[in-house]
């Protein structure tokens, strides 16, 4: 494609308007140039002969009448070894080494490589001279913290590839040809470690898609057990400020059973993403005892940036999430927050004049949040092996309403849905999701008999609550009084988490339903007491003491005498007693 050059005819923002000749494309990459300041920009309409582009950066000084090139090239992001461990804006521009070579300002228009070119990886090919390969098979593999990099044929290459030649094990860097092809017209093609992909183009190379059913075990008890997520499957967790999603974001990323985690803040608040960013090299990675970063890239944009990264950095983490499910790996993506990422688009929308939708979110709000979990799935590559790519986004609705379209147009298309409570915040009741409100679609590995005995009481509770609230403890009859109690200790011993205890913070499989098997008995359990006092010390003396076995090693000594103590305190109060 031959690269085409325009001018500026209007400015509107971080929008441009451009006139050109010649032909250009769709979400085709193009620079505004202004001195030796080369300004990133994405055609997002196409007019006749006026492009609009978005710019990436602040379009402060260009004028009317400043030159426009147009690379011939789609929005694409490098694929290769040495992407776990970094930290990348919304473009993969490196932003250690941004910071490293221009200090705490950062001036317009740098570009750096997303990927070294002087490291060398240790190359074990697969393939032979004679091979027969296609696109996304495998050439070989390097290592890359604990996992197997495997080098793919490039993923726009079609047809069948037969291999010419391959290099010997031994050390690389990333743009050194390591396999010559030879294509269906005789072309001959060297490989390298590294290849670019379009952000905004799914990754589909795989025999098939698979319905998600295992469930993505969390650690957390309220949202496996309750509110369970399947691995490939999709989950929203809207809620007010401060209700603690990026809290409950890090909590996952950290003990969920996933390989790869990537952190994509598209739009958050700066200073929670500086915390991230501090924070996750300081995390130990309970699996590997090693740092959490091994195994995480963020994705930082703030909401301090121009508006257009937004988009850019929900694309970009979506495409290195489906590079990694081609190795065969389970990758968890972690959007934080798709409000700011829809908010952008409303502005963007409002300066392209188009005829706004609800509270003037443009009228393909839903389609373009269908197409980002869409992307989610389990899938069975060709070589046999299963990928997963999970996706969870936070909402950030105004004022905590569920009704605004962003988080409507959300629960369109997830799988599970963990609503965040100002309510339950407010009470230091955390993880704060709403037991009443969530839901999800997917299978627990909790027994569904004692998820819904416990999910009844839960129920019967709140309406017992309501009904004291009215006509206080005194008008409530005994009986009703004891179900409430019942479901404040559900509440306090299983859904309410200390993420601080490092036994506590994360529970496994066998032991949230050997506890919510325990919990479901005295629910059911027809309890003795002479009065409502007696009946609020019981469960007081019980509760406490669930909270200490929750803090006790599983299946340790003291975790197997706590059951029994008790075991002996449930039943001095049964109705056999």
């Amino acid at each position: 494609m031959n690269k085409q050059t325009g001018k500026i005819i209007g400015i509107s923002g971080n929008m441009l308007t451009v006139s050109f000749e010649g032909t250009i494309t769709q979400n085709e990459v193009g620079y505004a140039v202004r001195g030796n300041e080369k300004l990133k920009s994405e055609v997002i309409r196409i007019q006749g002969d006026k492009a609009y582009m978005q710019v990436f950066e602040s379009t402060k000084g260009l004028k009317v009448g400043d030159r426009v090139e147009f690379t011939g090239d789609l929005l694409s992001v490098q694929l290769g070894p040495g992407l776990l461990t970094q930290i990348y804006d919304g473009l993969q521009n490196p932003l250690p080494e941004l910071a490293e070579a221009h200090g705490f300002f950062l001036p317009r228009g740098v570009i750096l490589d997303p990927l070294s070119k002087d490291a060398k990886w240790h190359l074990t090919p697969l393939v032979k001279a004679g091979d027969v390969v296609r696109k996304g098979h495998y050439l070989g593999w390097v290592p890359e913290t604990q996992f197997k990099h495997y080098v793919m044929v490039p993923f726009y290459m079609d047809g069948d590839l037969t291999v010419e030649s391959v290099e010997k094990e031994g050390d690389y860097t990333i743009d050194q040809p390591i396999v010559t092809v030879r294509d269906e017209k005789g072309q001959k093609h060297g490989l390298t470690m590294v290849f670019e992909w379009p952000v905004k183009l799914p990754v589909n190379i795989y025999k098939q898609k698979i319905l998600p059913t295992q469930p993505l075990v969390t650690k957390a008890r309220i949202i496996d057990t309750f509110f369970p997520v399947a691995k490939g499957g999709t989950y929203c967790i809207p809620g007010p400020f401060g209700a603690g999603k990026t809290v409950l974001q890090q909590i996952t990323s950290r003990y969920a059973d996933v390989d790869i985690v990537i952190i994509a803040a598209c739009g958050e608040r700066a200073g929670e993403i500086v915390e991230t960013m501090r924070e996750f090299p300081e995390l130990v990675d309970p699996r590997t005892g090693k740092s959490l970063m091994e195994r995480t890239i963020i994705i930082a944009n703030t909401s301090s940036m121009p508006v257009a990264a937004r988009e850019a950095s929900v694309y970009t983490a979506t495409t290195l999430g489906e590079y990694y499910r081609q190795m065969g790996l389970d990758v968890l993506l972690l959007a934080d927050s798709t409000s700011r990422w829809a908010q952008a688009m409303r502005e963007l929308s409002g300066r392209l004049e188009e005829i706004p939708g609800e509270e003037a979110f443009p009228a393909y709000l839903e389609s373009r949040i269908a197409e980002f979990y869409e992307r989610a799935g389990l899938v069975e590559l060709f070589n046999g092996e299963q990928g997963s790519l999970t996706i969870g986004g936070t909402v950030s609705p105004a004022g905590g309403n569920f009704e605004e379209p962003v988080t409507q147009a959300t629960l369109k298309v997830v799988g599970a849905f963990h609503g965040l409570s100002r309510e339950r915040s407010n009470a230091r009741r955390f993880p704060a999701i709403h037991p009443l409100d969530s839901w999800s679609k997917y299978d627990s590995f909790v027994p569904e008999n004692n998820v819904s005995i416990s999910r009844d009481f839960l129920e019967k509770g709140a309406d017992v609550h309501q009904m004291m609230m009215v006509v206080g403890e005194e008008g409530t009859s005994q009986e009703d009084f004891v179900t409430y109690l019942k479901s404040e200790f559900l509440d306090a011993v299983f859904l309410q988490q200390n993420a601080f205890d490092p036994v506590d913070a994360a529970t496994n499989p066998d032991r949230q339903t050997h506890v919510i098997t325990q919990i479901a008995s005295v629910l059911e359990s027809e309890l003795q007491f002479a009065d409502k006092e007696e009946a609020r010390n019981f469960f007081y003396d019980l509760r406490q003491k669930f909270i200490d076995w929750n803090y006790l090693e599983w299946q340790s000594d003291e975790f197997r005498t706590q059951e029994k103590t008790i075991q002996t305190l449930i039943k001095g109060k049964t109705q056999d007693a």
